[in-house]
């Protein structure tokens, strides 16, 4: 072998050593890498599982369902108000003019239930801190949200939601374009109104009928609150006809109330049921703080019908009224003893040249049925009579005397009654006859002269003058006031403190008593200083002042 056979030879054997070495190493290296990797693992979940995520797969429920079906009908809306006196140039682009969102005041105390009940975008009821986008004086701009009722383009949403508003932009679900919108029409009664945008094909929310849901239905609310458009919230209904009071237009506003989140902004958007029926819009929350508190009130969609269909008739609502003022309370029961009546409502004047009086109803009357539907509270004849169709005569069944009778009444118009009342007639009132000092049920009473008649301007003979009202006192407990004229108790006229004294001296703990009184209506729409009728009525305690 050469020598250079025997080096070539060496280089290979040498050249394989180092291979051989090197596999060795990463084979090792391997196993001691994987062993201590196991071991790691193996300390920390060794019985895991890794998870694996599946394919999409849509899942439906019936919220789902319902929320996708009534999406595309439900709207925001925006309103801006410019005053009149604003010049044109004004920057419209202001940051500080624009989305303006309703901020809850400082002060969250409780102040009394009726504090609590916010408009969404504030208006003349609401506290300070509450206000439509900002003082009506300056530019502002508010949101709210509507549902549409009819494919070419007609939208229920709030009276207060578009009430004042210089420009009104409408836009629906997944379309960025601002679709402007004029009012057809609105109804300030029940806070209602119809607007429309130029845009056909639209698809139109499906109406139910809020008369078929329970207390304890689920119940959906869509809307815009915050801005936040196209916002689903789920609750169940609490309650069914809830008055809130708080003005005479609340005698038209009998609520859905529900737990379903509402915010501001949801305003004037729709109240679904699991059928995908609206059967409300959402107007209103109870609320400390100005937000979500879980009492949100919806008007039932029944009653958006009849305004909805009124509106786009006409351009307004029509409702009838037959020109009376009564005084419903909660010792009606009493007082409708005292007249002959087991239920009722007590007629306290009577409007001049009213349909009423037309049809020979007279104050005190005691009005127990129409059409033969029992009337038993205030709002049986408030809702019985509005409803009516102007021009209709209703079968009203009276008590007078104690004798019952039927009076065929014409329905009148409630503006034109209303504004006849107001624009300065004035009301039958049944009149009576003077003396005085203290006196029984914790009062003191003194005779009217002439002259404090005179310059009083109080239009009826006899009665005596309350002088005081003891606190604690029976007198209190009925609503007696200083100031006021006594003119009957228990149907027995007052035409002095005798008169009084003798009347009180034939009652017995337990008796009804009811007192005719003319009570000055300070601030009254019909006038400042009017005179106007009050039956104060109650059971004479077992011990009285």
């Amino acid at each position: 072998m050469s020598f250079y056979d025997k080096v070539r030879r060496q280089k290979f054997l040498s050249f394989s050593l180092i291979l051989f070495t090197l596999a060795i190493g990463v084979l090792i290296g391997t196993v001691v890498q994987t062993g201590a990797k196991a071991a790691k693992e193996s300390a920390v979940a060794a019985d895991a599982t890794p998870l694996v995520v599946p394919s999409p797969v849509q899942l439906q429920n019936e919220f789902s369902k319902v929320a996708k079906r009534l999406e595309p009908s439900v709207v925001n809306i925006s309103t801006e108000y410019i005053p009149k006196s604003e010049p044109t140039t004004r920057n419209r682009q202001n940051p500080n003019l624009r989305n303006r969102r309703l901020q809850p005041p400082d002060d969250e105390e409780d102040n009394g239930m009726q504090q609590f009940f916010q408009r969404f975008f504030g208006g003349p009821d609401a506290p300070e801190g509450f206000q439509f986008g900002e003082p009506q004086d300056s530019r502002s701009a508010a949101l709210g949200s509507g549902v549409v009722v009819d494919k070419n383009g007609y939208i229920l949403t709030n009276n207060h939601v578009v009430e004042k508003a210089s420009r009104i932009k409408v836009k629906f679900t997944n379309d960025t374009t601002e679709y402007p919108a004029t009012v057809i029409g609105t109804d300030k009664d029940t806070d209602l109104a119809v607007i429309k945008v130029d845009k056909k094909n639209l698809m139109a929310a499906k109406i139910g009928n809020s008369e078929a849901i329970q207390v304890g239905d689920w119940a959906m609310a869509i809307g815009s609150p915050f801005g936040f458009q196209a916002t689903v919230t789920v609750g169940i209904v609490s309650a069914l006809s809830r008055d809130i009071g708080g003005g005479e237009t609340s005698a038209f506003q009998h609520f859905i109330q529900t737990d379903a989140a509402i915010n501001p902004g949801n305003s004037g958007g729709p109240l679904i049921n699991m059928n995908g029926e609206v059967i409300g819009i959402n107007t209103m929350i109870a609320s400390r703080s100005g937000g979500y508190q879980g009492i949100g009130f919806a008007m039932p969609v029944n009653t958006a019908v009849k305004v909805y269909n009124d509106i786009i008739k006409t351009g307004h609502v029509t409702r009838g009224s037959i020109g009376i003022q009564f005084q419903s309370d909660d010792n009606a029961a009493e007082r409708n003893k005292v007249y002959g009546a087991d239920h009722g409502v007590f007629v306290t004047a009577v409007n001049a040249d009213g349909p009423a009086e037309k049809a020979g109803m007279k104050p005190e009357d005691i009005i127990t049925d129409i059409n033969g539907r029992p009337i038993r509270k205030g709002q049986d004849l408030i809702d019985a009579v509005a409803d009516a169709e102007v021009g209709a005569t209703l079968k009203v069944g009276i008590i007078r005397d104690k004798k019952p009778m039927t009076l065929n009444v014409v329905v009148g118009d409630r503006t034109k009654v209303l504004s006849e009342l107001y624009g300065g007639k004035k009301t039958e009132e049944k009149e009576g006859a003077s003396e005085g000092t203290n006196v029984r049920f914790g009062m003191s009473v003194q005779p009217l002269t002439a002259a404090e008649r005179q310059r009083g301007n109080l239009k009826v003979t006899g009665g005596v003058l309350v002088a005081s009202v003891e606190a604690g006192s029976f007198a209190e407990d009925l609503g007696l006031q200083k100031g006021d004229v006594i003119l009957e108790m228990n149907r027995q006229p007052i035409n002095s403190t005798e008169d009084l004294k003798r009347a009180q001296g034939n009652l017995k703990p337990g008796d009804a008593v009811v007192f005719k009184v003319m009570r000055r209506a300070l601030g009254s729409r019909g006038g400042t200083g009017d005179w106007q009728p009050f039956f104060p009525s109650g059971q004479v305690p077992s011990e009285h002042q």
